[in-house]
């Protein structure tokens, strides 16, 4: 179910979407992790049956990730980059629709940004922002 985040709704959830994204990051690096070994087993192998399961492992981890990711999402927050480690929480500043944006690594929703503009954009939260939902 949709909704907008307020500053403090978002840090609220912050603890547990930190845990889910940090499970669809570990999911990225096993899909990572399993494409280099499928590239290396093209190149130093002749066995299909290497090469067969090491596939069949990669679709079962890409799976995972888009499961996880998913779960992720769930929780209202919508997933920027996994790699560069960006969420965004929807939320509202006067009637505008603006993003409340997270980095991987980051205690609190400190940012927020423009529908339009990205990470690059981000905009410090006035800690009296009575402005955000």
């Amino acid at each position: 179910m949709f909704s907008f985040f307020t500053t403090n709704e978002a840090n609220e959830a912050l603890p547990d979407v930190i845990k889910k994204f940090e499970y669809a990051l570990a999911k990225k690096n096993e899909v990572t992790k399993l494409e280099q070994q499928l590239q290396m087993s093209l190149s130093t192998t002749n066995s299909f049956e290497e090469y067969v399961t090491l596939k069949q492992q990669l679709n079962s981890a890409i799976t995972k990730f888009y499961e996880a990711v998913e779960i992720l999402e769930n929780t209202g927050v919508v997933v920027k980059s996994i790699e560069q480690g960006l969420l965004d929480f929807p939320s509202k500043r006067f009637d505008d629709e603006v993003w409340l944006c997270w980095k991987y690594g980051e205690t609190e929703i400190k940012f927020w940004h423009e529908k339009d503009s990205g990470f690059m954009g981000r905009k410090p939260i006035e800690v009296n922002d009575e402005s955000l939902v």
